[in-house]
């Protein structure tokens, strides 16, 4: 852990907008595997999708002496992606940092809340509308699915993948930083190649 915050846009959604803070009640140790599991949701579903994933870490700083921070972030490119599997692994960072809780025996109603991401949500929202796809938040736009079916598919993709999303958790919270290409020799899945630019 570090005490210096990480760099401003770190802590910002997609848009640049400070995401919210939110209290885990967990200890330090506990908050941090959770975030790592948060971000290997993201990472493996990111690469069992056919995205090329660049970087999956967790990052812990240390706010004010005897208090400590937790985020993450898992960088990735896509290429070809069909858009409700874009949205899936969106999701999937929340359904695994849930599934956490429950498997660890951690889960209460506000600890489940807490992992809620929000920005993850409006990141896909956004994302998808750029390619005409609709996604909505409460209902089904006509033509296009909601966040919860969204959340459906991620969670179908999370459980069928638990053992590698376990498996990369783990080394993360250990080393901190993993590489897609090291998160490929853990779990067996395939990191592809790409060509073009960040996404």
């Amino acid at each position: 852990m570090t005490t210096m915050a990480p760099a401003r846009e770190m802590l910002n959604d997609h848009t640049g907008t400070p995401r919210p803070v939110l209290d885990m009640p967990l200890s330090y140790e506990q908050a941090r595997l959770g975030m790592a599991f948060h971000e290997a949701g993201h990472a493996v579903l990111s690469m069992a999708y056919g995205m090329h994933v660049i970087t999956s870490e967790v990052i812990a700083w240390e706010p004010e002496p005897g208090t400590w921070a937790v985020t993450g972030k898992t960088a990735h490119q896509t290429q070809d992606t069909p858009p409700w599997h874009y949205a899936a692994q969106c999701a999937a960072g929340e359904i695994a940092h849930v599934t956490y809780l429950m498997a660890y025996g951690l889960w209460t109603p506000e600890r489940a809340a807490a992992c809620a991401a929000d920005h993850d949500r409006e990141h896909a929202i956004d994302v998808l509308a750029q390619f005409g796809y609709r996604l909505g938040r409460c209902t089904v736009p006509e033509g296009g699915k909601s966040w919860g079916m969204v959340q459906g598919m991620a969670r179908r993709k999370v459980s069928h993948l638990w053992r590698e999303i376990r498996t990369v958790a783990h080394a993360m919270t250990e080393r901190t930083v993993l590489t897609g290409d090291e998160i490929a020799a853990l779990t067996g899945l395939v990191n592809p190649p790409f060509d073009g630019g960040a996404a």
